[in-house]
């Protein structure tokens, strides 16, 4: 590489930040939860272990709900992904379908998928969007070092003076809203002076 190389981000780059961006607005790990949290459940019923000559099958008669409840939780997981509004039902309906694995699918898919599934489900209730934030606009400091002008201590004024006179020059009027209410009309919604 030269010394010369150009700092335009590439391809991957920007496909990094794209989906990083996607990732952000959604329940992602909630979703990847659910679904790894799904393969084990449906995949052990219908496992064949094999060691030398013997064969071990897992097989249950519970194999169909097995293979339902991980299929579900895949579903689930994926359309957490693509329907961001549907996380307290799809995060109720996870947790429901990982406690019923318990007894349905060799524990769960062995704790595994139960434990993922469960995780994945509480994540997906509690995921909120965020608030997008608002660009700051640069205020530019109005006393002396950055200070407010309120906090600059002026001594050229006399004591007896205003502390901040209004713009005619007379001293700043309470404001005081005590006597104001929507039921005699004196909420100044209405008046123009």
């Amino acid at each position: 590489m030269s010394a010369e190389t150009s700092a335009a981000p590439g391809r991957f780059t920007r496909w990094r930040l794209q989906f990083r961006t996607w990732r952000g607005t959604r329940p992602f790990w909630a979703g990847l939860f659910m679904m790894i949290g799904g393969v084990p459940i449906m995949y052990f019923p219908y496992a064949h272990l094999t060691i030398g000559q013997l064969t071990v099958r897992m097989s249950t008669t519970a194999g169909a709900g097995s293979l339902i409840i991980g299929v579900l939780l895949i579903v689930l997981g994926i359309s957490l992904w693509f329907q961001k509004h549907i996380r307290t039902f799809a995060g109720v309906a996870a947790i429901l379908l990982a406690l019923v694995s318990l007894p349905v699918s060799n524990f769960g898919g062995f704790v595994v998928g139960f434990l993922f599934g469960l995780v994945g489900g509480a994540m997906a209730i509690a995921w909120v969007p965020g608030t997008p934030q608002e660009p700051q606009a640069e205020q530019t400091p109005e006393g002396f070092g950055g200070a407010p002008e309120s906090a600059v201590l002026d001594l050229t004024k006399a004591d007896d003076a205003p502390a901040r006179p209004d713009a005619a020059g007379g001293p700043e009027e309470p404001n005081d809203m005590s006597e104001t209410s929507p039921a005699n009309g004196a909420n100044g919604r209405h008046s123009v002076g």
